[in-house]
Parts: structure tokens; C-alpha cells; sequence
């Protein structure tokens, strides 16, 4: 949250974070083989051989349920593939890891590959995504599509046009920019295009509530503040109820996306930093 002045103003932002974190470990216990890390020092998230630390959920499935092995590991990359879907039916997934964030910087490397599920959107071809300031995997419904969170959208080239990313999306969230509220569901960033299937590096710089800044092979392509949760959507609205009408979010879940689309990560590290 902002920097608290009122008791009454920290009580609500502790009943938030219980909202959206629950069932998760508590910020600051960084997993890597099991260890707590120092503050300051990269840390992998993914280790080459298995999904340990990630729990799947995708619609229409139960959480934990990895179905048609839809995330797996293949060559040392976390791997998301749909060779075990007839049709993608909407089935939007995503990978959480099992500790929340608050204030970090986060990088992965990223391509998209093969063709696009049958049935997927056209909107989706090409298309990813890194969740973060996310709810729990827990928390979701069921038949819920995507976790309210804040996307960091991944786009690939579509060989023709321009296409950027390292974009913003906000399901059942909003942001600020420029001092006014934005309430748009998705914004371009000033990246270039990358086609084909070339390997991107995304980072991420959090600062809890208050700046988070997206950078696409080290070049930063976009900045906002103050993410919060949008009364407007109704899961959004439930994690608000249950935070007593607070809606600033200082942090959350991480997850990858399945939208139908082929796409490989690798290199996904973590980096805590001081809370200001």
C-alpha cells in the first residue's frame, strides 16, 4: 500500500493481502531448493527438471489438475503445449508459483512456438503472459478464466505488422498513469516487434503498490502505480469485500499463462528488493 498514516489505513491493507494471498506462503520466504534466499540476490524459480514449487489452474478443471499435460518440461524449458487438446474450448490456464510478492524484480526468457491450439481466439495466437499482484490459485472459481491480477502481456510478432509487448492488461484490475486512473483493459507499451520464434527477455520491477515498470530486452517499454482491484468485476469485488473496501494491491501471486498458443520459458528468476 502507500505509505500508511492511519492504524485503521494498515489493519484494512493487512486484511487484503490476507484476501489475496491466502493459502500461500508468507512474502519473504523465496523458495529455491527449498531455502529461504538473502534480499538482494537472484534467485531461480524454475529448475530445469520439474514443475516443483508451480501449481496449474485451468478452467474448467480443478486446481492442481495439470490437465492434458498442458505444462510440462521438455529440454530444460518450461513448456506449454496443447498436443493433448481436441479443442481448446476457452480452457485459459495458468502456472502459480507457490510464494506471493511484494516488492522484487522479476526476468524470464520467452518464444513462441508451433501452431495455435485449434479453437483458440484469434486475439490469443502468439499470445502469453506474466500474471503478477495475482489472487491465489485457491481463490479462483472454478470456470474463471483468468486470475484477477495484473498481465504483463507477452505478444510475438505476427510476421507482418507491428505488435509490441511487453503490454498491460487488467483483469479485474486498474492502474494509474500520468496522475488519472485507467480503467482500459489492455494498453500497448512502446516495445518493438519481435517475430519468428527468436527468444525475448522480460523483467519486471515492482514496487508493491506504487511503481511497476516492464522492460523488453532491457529497454524499459512501460511505467504505472497504483495497481487495485476494479469493484466493477465481481471476482475483483469479493477480494475487496473481503478487505474491508480496501482495493490497493502491494502484491501477490505469480503465474504463466496458457492461451492457447505454443510458448517455452527458461532463465525465470527473482530478485527481492527492499520495501520503501
Amino acid at each position: 500500500m502507500f505509505a500508511p498514516r492511519l492504524p485503521r489505513r494498515r489493519a484494512l491493507a493487512a486484511c487484503l493481502l490476507g484476501a489475496v494471498y491466502a493459502l500461500t506462503p508468507s512474502v519473504g520466504a523465496v523458495a529455491d531448493d527449498g531455502d529461504a534466499t538473502t534480499e538482494g540476490k537472484w534467485v531461480s524459480l524454475f529448475d530445469g527438471k520439474s514443475l516443483d514449487g508451480w501449481t496449474p489452474k485451468i478452467r474448467t478443471h480443478a486446481v492442481g489438475e495439470n490437465y492434458a499435460n498442458t505444462f510440462r518440461v521438455e529440454d530444460g524449458l518450461l513448456t506449454v503445449s496443447y498436443d493433448g487438446y481436441d479443442e481448446f474450448n476457452k480452457q485459459y490456464g495458468h502456472l502459480f508459483y507457490k510464494t506471493p510478492y511484494s516488492h522484487y524484480r522479476m526476468k524470464l526468457d520467452y518464444r513462441f512456438v508451433g501452431e495455435q491450439a485449434k479453437g483458440g481466439e484469434g486475439w490469443a495466437r502468439r499470445n502469453s503472459g506474466i500474471m503478477i499482484h495475482g489472487q491465489t490459485p485457491e481463490s479462483m472459481g472454478k470456470d474463471q478464466e483468468f486470475p484477477v491480477s495484473i498481465e504483463v502481456q507477452l505478444l510475438g510478432g505476427d510476421g507482418r505488422g507491428k505488435r509490441p509487448t511487453g503490454n498491460l492488461c487488467t483483469p479485474g484490475t486498474n492502474v494509474v498513469m500520468d496522475g488519472e486512473l485507467k480503467t482500459n483493459h489492455c494498453f500497448s507499451s512502446t516495445s518493438d516487434t519481435y517475430h519468428g520464434d527468436q527468444w525475448v527477455t522480460a523483467e519486471i520491477e515492482v514496487r508493491g503498490d506504487k511503481v511497476i515498470r516492464h522492460f523488453i530486452n532491457g529497454e524499459k517499454v512501460f511505467e504505472y502505480e497504483a495497481p487495485q482491484l476494479d469493484p466493477r468485476d465481481g471476482d475483483a469485488k469479493k477480494l475487496i469485500e473481503q478487505a474491508g473496501g480496501e482495493k490497493l494491491l502491494s502484491g501477490g501471486t505469480i503465474s504463466l499463462q496458457s492461451e492457447s498458443h505454443p510458448v517455452q520459458f527458461r532463465n525465470i528468476q527473482i530478485k527481492e528488493l527492499p520495501a520503501e
